[in-house]
């Protein structure tokens, strides 16, 4: 329990250092985020609303450290200021639209993708001697990983949505249905989310079968595995009890690593399918120079990174008694 107390506290100070860089960095900028988006105006503007658009960003002539305090107050309280690519609407109301997208669509792709490569590591590990299994599978899903992302996104989106129109070509869901939980809004949204998910997939799906077929046959070599075989236990029990459950340990930190970044949205593929996901948003706010949402953006995938993190670290603990004992 202390070590999980205090693995949370080094946490707590990184989300800390986190918030105070995104605090001073628009303040090292010359000028200030008011100032470079009214230059685009031309001095149109009056300098009564220039004045006040620094008050929405919170860039006051009060003293340096009152800002910020004000500004950790706001952060906390969940006010991080308002969207100017999506005025009038709050920050935080713009990155929780995004973010439910961003969970349906690269979320459910990251499941898929490590339940399956690691299911199907296990296998090819396991049956290592097979043609199919151990010596045609790794090396044809590797290859198809190494193909840059992109391509595979714009190849499956001409091909299944433009040329076969089996899938639609761009959005979350048809323009004819309202967001809600009833069946023609779930469908629609399902079948805008195959064919960018399939991509994600198709592109990691290799990563994870060799990351887990390395640590099967690593794991098949310790004596305790021979020790099994020589007691006469059963290979399902050898191979799910002793062999993958060993194995399956480094996965889990890639895992929650990969999950944290799940936030950040699938940058390439958003763009790509027009999906209104986080990594989309950012785009959109680099675009507008919509500094009060990238502030935010920035805040909810280090926060993401950080919680990940420390859930794989207790996660660890719950898997590898080994660990439990060390700590106590």
């Amino acid at each position: 329990m202390s070590y999980v107390l205090r693995r949370l506290g080094f946490y707590v100070v990184a989300a800390w250092v986190a918030v105070t860089m995104n605090f001073l960095l628009p303040r090292m900028m010359p000028g200030d985020p008011a100032t470079a988006m009214m230059a685009r105006f031309e001095g149109q503007v009056s300098p009564e609303a220039l004045e006040a658009l620094r008050e929405t960003f919170a860039l006051t002539d009060d003293p340096l450290w009152i800002q910020y305090i004000q500004y950790v107050r706001n952060t906390f309280a969940g006010d991080l200021g308002i969207s100017v690519a999506f005025f009038p609407a709050p920050v935080t109301d713009v990155i929780g639209t995004g973010l439910m997208w961003t969970c349906v669509l690269a979320g459910s792709a990251l499941v898929i993708s490590f339940t399956l490569g690691t299911i199907l590591g296990v296998i090819s590990a396991w049956r290592r001697d097979s043609p199919w299994w151990g010596r045609m599978l790794p090396p044809a899903l590797a290859l198809l990983g190494a193909f840059p992302y992109f391509w595979l996104a714009m190849l499956a989106l001409w091909l299944f949505g433009f040329t076969l129109g089996w899938f639609p070509l761009r959005h979350a869901y048809g323009d004819a249905y309202d967001p809600g939980w009833n069946l023609p809004f779930l469908v629609s949204a399902t079948k805008h989310a195959i064919l960018p998910a399939a991509t994600i997939v198709l592109a990691t799906l290799g990563n994870w079968l060799l990351r887990m077929r390395n640590n099967m046959i690593s794991v098949l070599g310790e004596d305790y595995i021979a020790l099994a075989r020589a007691k006469g236990l059963a290979d399902h029990r050898i191979l799910i009890h002793y062999a993958a459950r060993n194995a399956v340990l480094p996965s889990v930190t890639g895992f929650g690593m990969a999950l944290g970044f799940v936030v950040s949205g699938s940058l390439l593929t958003e763009i790509i399918f027009a999906y209104p996901g986080q990594g989309y948003l950012l785009i959109q706010a680099v675009r507008t120079q919509d500094f009060a949402l990238m502030q935010g953006l920035f805040l909810a995938i280090t926060f993401a990174v950080l919680a990940a993190n420390w859930i794989v670290d207790v996660l660890y603990m719950w898997l590898d008694p080994r660990t439990r004992s060390s700590r106590s």
